[in-house]
Order: C-alpha cells, then structure tokens, then sequence
C-alpha cells in the first residue's frame, strides 16, 4: 500500500425508521457532503484500490455517492468496521496492506479520528498538523497518508467538506 485514506461518513439523520442506529441513512446535507468530497477526492487523483466499508447505512449511503466519481474500486462491506475502536480499524489498514495500492477506510467516530491523530503522532507530525486534527473530524472528512515500504504513514493532507464547498 503507498496511500491510505480515512474517511468519515456523510452527515447521517438523528433517526432511523426501524429505530436503530445502524440503520441511519445519510441526511441531505449528508448527500451533499458526500458528492463534494467523491469530486474533491477524484480531482486530486485519490482513487483507491480498495474500500473497506462499514456495514452501517450511512457508510453505504457516503460509498455509493463517492463510486459515482471514483470509478471501479473493489468494495468490501465489513461489519467489524461499525463503531470499531481504533485497535480494529488498524488492523483492518493491516490486514489490507498487501491487497490495495490505495485504501480508503469508511467508518465511524471516534475511532476514524483516534486513528488519524495515532498514526500523526507515531509519524512525529507538526504540531500544527496535530492542532488542526485536533478540531475534530467532521462528517465525510478524510485524512490521507503516504504510506513508505516499512508501512510507516506521514500525513499528506486533510479534507473537509466545507474545503469542497460545502457549508457544514
């Protein structure tokens, strides 16, 4: 893998109709936020390999809006990536290493976040790369690392939504 993509999903409703919160699909803002940012990636040339997905509504909902731009991208929906903790997401980017050039990881906060700011921290980032994670990572960001031959990450950049032209 020399690129790895985290990516939050798309601003979700409060509410599912079955009541679950797995089930929440994304809210039109969220639609929105999603095609931004499918645009944002495709122009920079961030098209991944592979995207591991969560199993949750509002991830599929993010993915189908991002394929639109990105083209052919092998898709695994994984039900391990609902809500995982940042132990599970890295081992998810470690299990795929080998597979992908490009990974881009859908999933959920707080472990997208925790998993950015880690791999910030192991890759000695500035601080003002870290104070910038710091802030949060809203819906349908995504923070993207170059990846070396040792698997080691160093940051490349951070996307947001309202960056795509997307109030948020």
């Amino acid at each position: 893998m020399h690129r790895l993509i985290l990516m939050r999903h798309a601003e979700a409703e409060t509410a599912a109709p079955s009541g679950g919160d797995e089930a929440r699909p994304l809210s039109a803002a969220g639609r929105a936020e999603a095609a931004a940012m499918a645009r944002t990636l495709a122009e920079r040339n961030l098209r991944p390999d592979l995207a591991l997905v969560s199993s949750a509504a509002r991830t599929r909902d993010t993915w189908e809006r991002l394929h639109e731009d990105l083209g052919d991208v092998e898709v695994r929906h994984e039900p391990g990536l609902y809500n995982a903790s940042v132990g599970a997401l890295r081992r998810f980017v470690e299990a795929a290493e080998a597979e992908a050039g490009c990974l881009l990881v859908l999933a959920h906060n707080p472990g997208v976040h925790l998993l950015a700011v880690q791999y910030l921290e192991e890759a000695a980032a500035s601080p003002a790369v870290l104070e910038r994670l710091s802030g949060g990572f809203p819906p349908a960001a995504c923070a993207v690392f170059a990846v070396d031959a040792a698997g080691r990450p160093t940051f490349e950049g951070f996307l947001t939504p309202r960056e795509a032209g997307v109030a948020g």
